[in-house]
């Protein structure tokens, strides 16, 4: 029987391939729907798209009548729901680790180092080791390390490892000494080298001391980089992800894109947050819109204004509760981010800031205010991750238009460090997504990804249950914060396409708007909150194809 049902399950999928060839209309019936609108969430059983991929209405049973010609699929009461949208990730990135050293969730230093090693045995004839994901909050020592816990594991070539956070790295002596960082090597403006008592560097750098070590780093080809994104890519479609804001990428990227969208080798929508108000903005010169028949727009330029909290480069008003002598480090003069802020927004550009620190958020809404002359602009500024807000800030997003693009995950892994570094009266203001849609403004969710993992079902769970994946805490870490389920998809699907100026055509299921969307095998709005991050995906479409399918999904077809 097994064995039928995954024959009958090949030959369905054939069927949908050929439809979508054809150009013929199909019609989804005995779904069990959802869909979030401007009038809230809506519900229904049968959706129809069109020969473009567009939906041409969705509605119940009675609806099925209008179109009997139509390629019909019976979903047999599964659930749903509108392709999501990570509203800020890093594709590359994200693919990239796939081929390096991941030390995501290493639970000690002596572990890092063993994982070290055993790469390094594995890739004999690599000219560096490279890899990212330490983060030494997870560890029982909570200290930085240095450059001689790698030189025990790797001293004969250059070993290179990002934070989990993307604003930090760690690198052994041989990368210390090819970068010639020694006590002479000044911190750069927005970074820090960390030393020991004797003004050594100890193998950490934090932010823009980074790019001291960076620059030595071989590049990848452009075939290096469609490989990693291809992997990405597949990797997102199997977890429900049909849209990504990719949150700051450089000239080889954008154009790696645009050569695959005009080779139809994007399977999924990128919108494109160019990396610096600088050079590669300049060359791509105006906004791309709706390019590789909507899969691809480069629309708006990343920022970065300060650092993140887990190494201390926050840019905080006050220093922080555990550290008095830090105050983290902002990445720019208040001048010089105005005017970044507008040059971008004068060509056409949308702008997305990082900030983390509240003195972080405070200068980016300082420039938004002062490029949008205090008021809403068409635009649509945002403030990405907007973690740590002084309460006088919140309102502000509101009055002028600016999205807060947040990512759940990152108050549920934060939790067991982020008030030991700014204290139980600031955290008050801090991951406040309850306080931030109360006061008008619009919350655009994601992952950030590789920095979290990418699965936006653990970002939907801890937007609702303000928890880890474990529980804890129990009743949740700040619960007067959290979402409602609905909220949360919001968040996900519509607010986010709004947030890219693309609410229009997509982020709901409604006439008119491609037919990107998801089948899961439970019902999100009613299953325990404490499943929701285990709901899986068991097919992605997107324009009315179908993109991904679970292996052991055959009963869902």
């Amino acid at each position: 029987m097994t064995k039928i049902k995954h024959l009958l399950a090949s030959c369905l999928l054939l069927c949908f391939l050929l439809t979508s060839i054809a150009g013929a209309q199909t019609l989804l019936h005995n779904a069990n729907g959802y869909t979030s609108s401007d009038d809230g969430l809506q519900q229904f059983s049968v959706l129809v798209i069109g020969e473009d991929g567009k939906i041409i209405a969705t509605g119940d049973e009675q609806l099925a009548e209008q179109y009997a010609n139509a390629t019909q699929v019976d979903l047999q009461g599964k659930t749903v729901l509108p392709g999501l949208t990570d509203a800020h990730a890093h594709v590359y990135s994200y693919g990239l680790l796939k081929h390096q050293l991941n030390l995501a969730g290493t639970p000690s230093l002596e572990q890092a180092v063993a994982s070290i090693a055993a790469y390094a045995g594995q890739k004999p004839h690599a000219r560096w080791i490279l890899g990212r994901g330490w983060n030494q909050v997870l560890w029982p020592v909570q200290e930085f390390p240095t450059a001689s816990d790698i030189d025990a594991a790797v001293a004969d070539k250059p070993v290179w490892l990002r934070r989990i956070d993307g604003h930090a790295g760690w690198a052994n002596s041989a990368a210390l000494k090819i970068a010639g960082i020694d006590e002479d090597t000044p911190d750069p403006i927005g970074g820090k080298i960390i030393r020991d008592d004797n003004g050594h560097a100890t193998g950490v750098l934090i932010d823009t001391a980074m790019r001291y070590i960076q620059k030595h780093v071989p590049e990848n080809s452009k075939a290096d980089v469609q490989a990693a994104t291809i992997s990405a890519v597949d990797a997102l479609l199997a977890e429900g992800i049909t849209s990504v804001h990719d949150a700051g990428i450089d000239q080889m990227n954008a154009e790696v894109y645009l050569s695959m969208a005009d080779d139809g080798l994007l399977d999924m929508r990128i919108y494109v947050m160019i990396g610096g108000a600088g050079e590669v903005l300049d060359a791509i010169g105006s906004p791309i819109r709706e390019y590789g028949n909507d899969m691809l727009e480069i629309a708006a330029v990343k920022i970065v204004s300060d650092g993140a909290l887990g190494s201390r480069g926050a840019a905080m008003i006050e220093p922080y509760s555990d550290d008095a002598e830090n105050r983290g480090l902002p990445f720019w003069s208040q001048s010089e981010l105005d005017d970044m802020v507008a040059k971008a927004n004068r060509m056409g550009f949308q702008v997305g800031v990082h900030a983390i620190g509240d003195l972080g958020n405070r200068m980016v809404l300082d420039a938004f205010d002062k490029a949008q002359g205090g008021k809403p602009s068409p635009l649509r500024n945002r403030v990405e991750h907007a973690q740590i807000i002084t309460p006088q800030d919140i309102p502000r997003f509101a009055k002028l238009g600016v999205i807060a693009s947040m990512q759940a995950t990152h108050a549920t892994s934060d939790k067991n460090m982020a008030e030991d570094r700014i204290g139980p009266d600031r955290i008050l203001g801090a991951y406040a997504w309850r306080r931030l849609l109360d006061s008008g403004a619009i919350i655009a969710n994601g992952s950030d990804f590789p920095v979290e993992l990418s699965n936006p079902f653990h970002g939907l769970y801890a937007s609702v249950t303000r928890q880890g994946r474990d529980g804890e805490p129990e009743g949740g870490w700040y619960m007067d914060q959290a979402l409602t389920r609905e909220e949360t998809l919001h968040s996900f699907t519509l607010a986010a396409a709004y947030s890219a100026n693309q609410e229009k055509r997509l982020g709901s299921l409604e006439a008119g708007k491609w037919a990107d969307f998801i089948v899961v095998d439970r019902d999100y709005f009613t299953v325990p909150a404490s499943e929701i991050d285990d709901i899986q995906v068991l097919q992605t479409w997107v324009a009315g194809e179908l993109k991904y399918t679970r292996a052991d999904s055959a009963d869902a077809r």
